[in-house]
């Protein structure tokens, strides 16, 4: 199972120094697709959101239907969406290079999410990158071999991971390493990573476990824990390229701790970060993670489920979001052109003002929103406030210094008409 990327970010966007939105209006057509190929996979890892099973599913889309999946996906217009084939496993199709070069032929830049598991090799890989797959991503939930093998369920998986990390670099693909976190796995974020340091990666995305799926048996990060990670993925943006997936309020931190820096405030008091902040901030100082060679800083880009972002299942059916179980159409019988643009579902959740309780007053929520997917699978509403945030909104001091990131990220140009914030806050 995938997050919610493996492509590169080939594409044009207004690039701020806090957050990125796209070129394009996201109710037009989405930044990227997502194709759940098959949920077959002999893995049997504790937080997959598919569930995935040894063998495929006699209703998945047939080979002519995923072609006519990527005529569809070709049809939102130019520049095409990303493209990306998940699973389960996509190996598990005899038809993958045959998609892939499809794909490639209609002008997708076509993405693989495959498991770590023995169809994983070298060969497998120089052909992806032969039909015409720009990027791959791995799985890597922890910083040695028996953690992860662990909480994978299968041993020898990380070996295999680990190599194909190095022979896709090696073959000229481009690699996203995806880690998820839980309770059980947090530790090891410093020494992940270093090994996307010193290994090399286009990007790390890191997820917040969404509680759907077997994820829901795993012990998530509470609101206030989940803060001092974010600060920390905020901290490494220097020396690694980071994004968050099923954490919107990434984007906040963001916008929060480049005001800060500006001011001379010291986050860790402004924010009131905690001991884990603490703990792993001393690790990744110790690991000499925050000094040395500076990359420009990754912003987040302004995307979230079923705004710039789409699902469609392997049996066809269309979401916001894997980690989201609602379904708005299906690609058989409907086009996706049209489910995107117009299911009231996808347009709901484009409107800010549909966010209740804290997200719904929050002075971020047109750059945020929070993850409506955790909302949903904790509340059953999909317009609830996000569980796994601790900002009270109102409570950033510097407003003025607020509306003009909230301004150049694209919220609006006077976001103080539309939060409590307007009377009042430090500028």
């Amino acid at each position: 199972m995938a997050h919610d990327s493996a492509a590169p970010d080939p594409r044009p966007h207004h690039r701020t120094r806090d957050v990125r939105r796209l070129r394009h209006s996201a109710a037009d057509r989405p930044f990227i697709v997502i194709w759940e190929a098959t949920q077959a996979c002999p893995l049997a890892c504790q937080h997959c959101r598919a569930s995935a099973r040894p063998r495929r599913d006699p209703q998945e889309l047939t080979t002519d239907e995923a072609v006519d999946l990527m005529e569809q996906v070709a049809q939102f217009g130019h520049p095409a969406p990303l493209f990306v084939i998940t699973g389960g496993d996509p190996f598990q199709r005899p038809d993958l290079m045959t998609l892939v070069r499809r794909g490639t032929e209609l002008g997708l830049a076509v993405s693989v999410s495959p498991s770590g598991t023995p169809t994983l090799t070298r060969q497998a890989l120089a052909d992806l990158r032969d039909a015409g797959t720009r990027a791959i991503s791995l799985s890597l939930d922890a910083a040695a071999a028996a953690a992860h093998d662990g909480f994978r369920g299968v041993d020898g998986v990380y070996a295999l991971t680990t190599r194909a990390w190095h022979d896709a670099t090696d073959l000229g693909l481009k690699v996203q390493i995806n880690t998820t976190v839980t309770r059980r796995t947090v530790d090891d974020l410093p020494d992940i990573a270093v090994q996307i340091r010193d290994r090399g990666a286009m990007l790390w995305s890191v997820f917040f476990l969404v509680p759907t799926g077997r994820g829901r048996t795993l012990a998530g990060l509470d609101a206030a824990e989940t803060e001092d990670v974010l600060n920390i993925l905020y901290d490494l943006g220097e020396t690694i390229p980071v994004k968050t997936t099923e954490a919107h309020h990434f984007r906040r931190v963001c916008l929060q701790r480049t005001i800060l820096t500006r001011r001379g405030v010291p986050a860790i008091e402004a924010l009131s970060l905690g001991p884990l902040y603490r703990r792993l901030r001393q690790r990744i100082d110790d690991l000499g993670l925050t000094c040395g060679r500076q990359r420009p800083r990754r912003p987040p880009l302004q995307v979230s489920a079923g705004n710039g972002f789409v699902f469609v299942s392997h049996r066809g059916q269309v979401h916001p979001s894997g980690f989201l179980p609602l379904p708005a159409g299906d690609v058989r019988s409907q086009r996706l052109v049209d489910i995107y643009r117009e299911a009231p579902l996808f347009t709901a959740l484009r409107d800010p003002a549909q966010l209740k309780g804290r997200c719904g007053a929050c002075e971020f929520r047109s750059v945020c929103g929070g993850s409506r997917a955790r909302a949903y699978a904790v509340t059953g509403d999909v317009h609830a406030e996000e569980p796994a945030c601790a900002y009270r909104p109102g409570s950033f001091p510097y407003l003025a210094d607020l509306i003009e990131a909230l301004a150049a990220s694209g919220a609006g140009s006077d976001p103080s008409t539309a939060h409590p914030l307007a009377t009042g806050g430090q500028s």
